[in-house]
């Protein structure tokens, strides 16, 4: 007997069951505009390229020799501990005010409005406002003064001592926010019959965010840790707006974007991406060896 011919409706039935049909356009949209580039991207690092010849010519490694050898390409990355360590700080600021506006405070919501909207704004306006508070006589200059602290007044964008410290400032307010919401909204998902219970059993504030606060987020602070690696190495719009890579404050980000499009070296800036990347997974990788991302138990 012949097979019996699949019903046009049965066809449609297993095609709705089916998660291809709603996975194939963002699976589109992903190799399309990001496994594409970086293919793209790892082609060019062997080839010396200025981006507009329609030849190519072919070094091999020596890109990558280069990277690792020219202190002017390695050294940069002394910088991005500025924002390592800034990312540290905005963790926990952002954690601090997530565990204490997640109880009933007064006004509560004001302040989380207030502690977000750094993270709104662009980041290009954000640049160009710390741009103004940071130029000499201005309004940072003119707080010390008006507070008696005039003395200690400093060339905070033209010194290179505190550069660097000024710029990673910069970086803590505009990025706490994003921090904070991730870390309210963790906590906020804890069911609120476990506070009730550890009241009941007489457990103060601390006991409530070491034995429920901390194990219940800890899956988002290993994110804020992944986060804070890949965007302390990955800096580029605040030192890039604010001092053009000046003063020592060039980043390895900038320091790329300036071989490719300033000096047209696309294939030395393409390796220059590559050994990010790399450099990025190789940390979140020991990140993720060192703080596992075991199944959170509450008890």
């Amino acid at each position: 007997m012949g097979r019996r011919p699949v019903p046009g409706h049965a066809v449609i039935g297993r095609l709705r069951r089916s998660p291809w049909p709603y996975l194939a356009p963002a699976l589109v949209l992903l190799i399309t505009f990001t496994y594409v580039p970086v293919g793209n991207m790892v082609v060019y690092s062997f080839h010396k390229w200025d981006g507009l010849d329609p030849v190519m010519d072919s070094v091999g490694l020596d890109n990558y020799v280069r990277v690792f050898t020219d202190e002017r390409y390695w050294r940069v990355f002394l910088i991005s501990l500025y924002y390592f360590v800034a990312s540290f700080a905005q963790i926990a600021i952002a954690l601090y005010f997530a565990v204490v506006l997640s109880f009933r405070v007064r006004f509560r919501n004001l302040f989380k409005g207030i502690l977000f909207f750094p993270y709104l704004l662009n980041g290009v306006a954000v640049g160009f406002v710390f741009l103004y508070l940071f130029q000499p006589d201005g309004t940072l200059d003119s707080v010390l003064r008006l507070i008696g602290l005039g003395e200690h007044s400093k060339l905070w964008l033209g010194d290179p001592d505190v550069a660097n410290i000024s710029l990673a400032g910069t970086s803590i307010w505009r990025f706490t926010g994003l921090n904070f919401v991730l870390f309210l909204g963790a906590i906020q998902s804890i069911p609120g019959e476990i506070y009730e219970a550890a009241e009941i059993d007489g457990a103060t504030r601390w006991h409530q965010f070491r034995h429920i606060i901390a194990p219940g987020i800890r899956r988002i602070l290993s994110l804020s840790f992944i986060l804070a690696i890949s965007g302390s190495l990955s800096v580029f719009e605040i030192p890039f707006i604010m001092t053009g890579g000046a003063n020592d404050t060039r980043t390895f980000v900038v320091q790329a974007y300036e071989t490719a499009f300033q000096f047209r070296q696309i294939g030395l800036a393409s390796a220059m991406a590559v050994v990010l990347l790399l450099v990025v997974l190789a940390l979140t990788w020991i990140q993720r060896r060192l703080l596992p991302d075991d199944e959170v138990t509450l008890s």
